[in-house]
């Protein structure tokens, strides 16, 4: 099997010699041949040195590596890719776990699948991808599901309409890639229960790069009032809800959310101590001074490219301090933000402008990241996203 073979320019080898799985399109000095969206490439130096195959696409970023080494990336390639992954997975204690049955199984360049997610709720498995390339090998990875799972697996759903980019694949829809099911099931994190929907919900359904950080939020909350902010399907709430917090309140702008959250609060061992409100986060905040003893910031990405993330920084300083103002003497916040483009050196630091703003005495007690199901590739560490602080707040 033959590819095209891309070329680069003089010294624009050295970032994939170190296994950083991106080439970008002004490093190509030439090709062999005039690739399509989503074909595979081979990539050489301008020595004509081998470098990586990968799939092409049309942007900035013009090959994502998916192998530093030639190979024939048939079926059984693709098998093995899935199968690393799985047993990553199996050493971390999720594949079999009876307190976590969600877990993500496949996190793009951190499991060398550039383009691919697949995230596991109990039985089902949700694929997601991002590339063209990836989209087109994803009855591989389908098959692949099945046979490392064998019955444990009932299902595969394919929810790549939203992910791919708009002109890719226009026709894309999502839907069963094997079996079938009713498009939704209570799982279990850390033995708290949450329903999912992967066919209507965001994403893949559910946030599970959060895992960790519910966890701990749970050691903080007993007894005490919870505000959980952008609370998607509240899963710090019920977090909250099942350590014994004495009130919890969940607020997002999104009525479908907050249904969902109402729903997973239901499922909780106190409902009752529960109040959901599909409102704008800043809207809510006007007027609760003091009702706090734990506030939860966790909105979606204010910032997905570099030309706005000015504006984002802003907006999370405007919200940091918004909450920092609010809440109780002696309060915790959790703070976080998930847009790639922020790094946890400019984060800190806006949470620091929002702290001076905010006047008041405030120590760090964590530093917070994304579980090790989400792995970061120490050659790619644009793969970390999600930074956050837990807060003490005097």
């Amino acid at each position: 099997m033959s590819f095209i073979k891309l070329y680069l320019a003089p010294g624009k080898e050295h970032s994939l010699q170190r296994m950083h799985p991106w080439v970008f399109s002004g490093a190509i000095r030439k090709a062999d041949g005039e690739p399509e969206e989503g074909e595979i490439v081979e990539v050489y130096s301008s020595k004509r040195e081998f470098l990586g195959m990968g799939h092409y696409a049309l942007g900035s970023i013009a090959v994502r590596i998916f192998s530093f080494e030639q190979v024939e990336p048939n079926y059984s390639f693709w098998k093995s890719k899935v199968q690393q992954a799985y047993d990553y997975r199996q050493r971390l204690g999720l594949t079999d776990n009876p307190y976590t049955d969600v877990y993500r199984l496949i996190y793009a360049e951190g499991d060398g699948v550039p383009g691919l997610i697949v995230d596991v709720y109990k039985d089902t498995a949700v694929v997601q991808t991002h590339t063209l390339g990836m989209y087109n090998v994803r009855e591989y990875v389908s098959q692949a599901l099945q046979e490392i799972y064998g019955s444990k697996l009932r299902a595969v759903y394919d929810k790549s309409a939203e992910s791919l980019p708009q002109k890719s694949v226009p026709d894309a829809v999502n839907g069963y890639l094997f079996g079938e099911s009713e498009g939704g099931l209570v799982v279990t994190e850390n033995g708290n229960k949450f329903f999912i929907d992967w066919e209507s919900g965001q994403k893949t359904g559910f946030f599970i790069d959060q895992r960790e950080n519910r966890d701990l939020l749970a050691r903080y909350v007993k007894d005490k009032s919870v505000l959980n902010t952008f609370c998607y399907t509240g899963g710090f709430s019920v977090y909250a809800l099942n350590a014994g917090a004495e009130s919890v309140h969940s607020v997002d702008v999104s009525k479908k959310a907050i249904d969902l959250t109402i729903k997973n609060g239901d499922l909780s061992n106190a409902p009752d101590r529960h109040e959901a409100f599909a409102l704008d986060t800043f809207d809510f905040l006007k007027g609760k001074e003091n009702l706090y003893d734990v506030i939860v910031l966790d909105p979606p990405a204010f910032a997905k490219s570099q030309k706005v993330r000015h504006n984002a920084v802003m907006g999370y300083k405007r919200l940091n301090a918004e909450a920092m103002k609010k809440i109780k003497p002696g309060g915790i916040l959790f703070t976080f933000s998930c847009s790639q483009v922020v790094d946890k050196y400019l984060f800190n630091n806006t949470i620091m402008a929002a702290a001076i703003e905010a006047g008041r005495k405030i120590r760090v007690m964590h530093h917070l990241s994304q579980p090790a199901d989400h792995p970061i590739s120490i050659f790619h560490p644009e793969g970390e996203y999600l930074k956050g602080l837990v807060l003490s707040v005097e």
